[in-house]
């Protein structure tokens, strides 16, 4: 059974700094893409951050600078390190792992991101 287990949600004022984590299990993490994604109310769900395999990273343009991802493949975890956090970036984000050698993808259950003004 494949489980992606979000963690590190909450609340934090305006230009706090929040981590996510995504612990995966059931899958080969390594072969795995990992990537963020949120959904703001209203909104449709959107790309946030990204990691390949071989831990190349892409970035939407409204985090580039502020939001690291990066990948533990000995801990089965992604993280997503966000700093200087604006009341935009509330949303519930979610983990989401692809591979195009199985043709799967997989999606967690997310965690809410609230940043007051």
């Amino acid at each position: 059974q494949v489980q992606l287990v979000e963690s590190g949600g909450g609340l934090v004022q305006t230009g706090g700094s929040l981590r996510l984590s995504c612990a995966a299990s059931g899958i080969i993490f390594r072969f795995y893409a990992m990537g963020w994604h949120r959904q703001a109310p209203g909104k449709q769900r959107e790309s946030v951050a990204s990691i390949t395999r071989g831990g190349s990273t892409n970035y939407a343009d409204s985090v580039k600078g502020r939001f690291t991802v990066s990948r533990d493949n000995a801990k089965n975890t992604v993280y997503l390190q966000m700093n200087s956090l604006k009341p935009e970036d509330t949303a519930v984000y979610y983990c989401n792992a692809h591979s195009n050698l199985y043709n799967d993808d997989y999606w967690g259950q997310g965690t809410q991101v609230t940043v007051s003004s």
